[in-house]
């Protein structure tokens, strides 16, 4: 992103209490956007977000523990769904950036388990982007049902950019083939069952668990033990897993956003994604 238009987002943290961590995100900074009215979302992660709010800043926060486990645990599945998809870093106090890594090859993992024996560059993506909207109960009836190819097809450099050198380790390993197909390339991908034993053991265990026996060690900590037995099953998993975690997600952060906006601005917001919801649909 141009250095004018990042100094332009980071102003308003001139106006807030310090941040740790501070990523932007939306159809406002695609590339191909035309909307005038697109809005930019933040996310800011903070030491102390009682503190911070004490300053009287209402603005959505969540504390640097609990974003970093979520990133790496898929605990709620909502601060990693985002970003597995393209945001602009503002600050980075705690490498959050290097953290996310992690998540990213979940993604990876997660979407190589649901898609095909062959596919393209852009459906692992359109893959990726879907995984945080399954069980989403806002796309049942107030999201654009093209929400995902939109922000594939208006973000697609900017997928490569995170991805390809990901991409490229499950090559090395022998996971993946690729071939040109247009302009993006084109995958084949292991379909055994090693190939499929090793992308589900690289998962977080909010997610091995609806699939593996549980085992106590000496240590009291629980550990998974992975018994796969077939893509089929590992698939499924995955899904009710993400879904149940995206339903929980969504649900709790919808009631959220009502207290925190207000039942007019609420009904306003709502109404307008309704809307948009429709429009797609027609």
């Amino acid at each position: 992103m141009e250095e004018p238009k990042t100094a332009d987002l980071a102003g308003p943290l001139e106006l807030f209490p310090p941040v740790d961590f501070c990523c932007v995100y939306g159809s406002a900074l695609l590339p191909n956007n035309y909307d005038k009215n697109s809005m930019v979302d933040y996310i800011l992660g903070v030491p102390d977000p009682i503190k911070w709010h004490s300053e009287n800043i209402k603005y959505g926060v969540v504390r640097m523990h609990d974003l970093a486990m979520d990133i790496l645990t898929w605990d709620r599945f909502y601060l990693s769904g985002r970003l597995q998809k393209p945001v602009h870093v503002l600050m980075d106090n705690w490498d959050i950036q290097k953290v996310n890594l992690i998540n990213r090859k979940m993604a990876i993992s997660a979407s190589l388990l649901l898609l095909p024996p062959e596919f393209t560059e852009e459906d692992l993506y359109a893959k990726i982007c879907s995984l945080s909207y399954m069980g989403d109960l806002r796309m049942l009836f107030a999201e654009d049902r093209n929400k995902v190819k939109k922000i594939v097809e208006g973000s697609f450099k900017l997928f490569q950019s995170m991805y390809k050198p990901l991409i490229q380790e499950h090559v090395f390993n022998g996971l993946l083939s690729t071939s040109p197909h247009g302009k993006q390339a084109a995958f084949k991908q292991d379909f055994c069952l090693s190939a499929t034993s090793s992308l589900f053991s690289s998962l977080p265990w909010t997610v091995q668990h609806r699939i593996s026996g549980k085992h106590e060690s000496e240590s009291g900590i629980m550990t998974p033990q992975i018994a796969v037995s077939s893509r089929e099953v590992a698939a499924k998993c995955v899904r009710k897993a993400l879904r149940r975690l995206v339903m929980v997600s969504s649900a709790r952060q919808a009631v959220s956003g009502v207290l925190a906006a207000g039942g007019v601005n609420a009904a306003r917001y709502l109404g307008k994604k309704i809307s948009k919801a429709w429009k797609s649909r027609s």
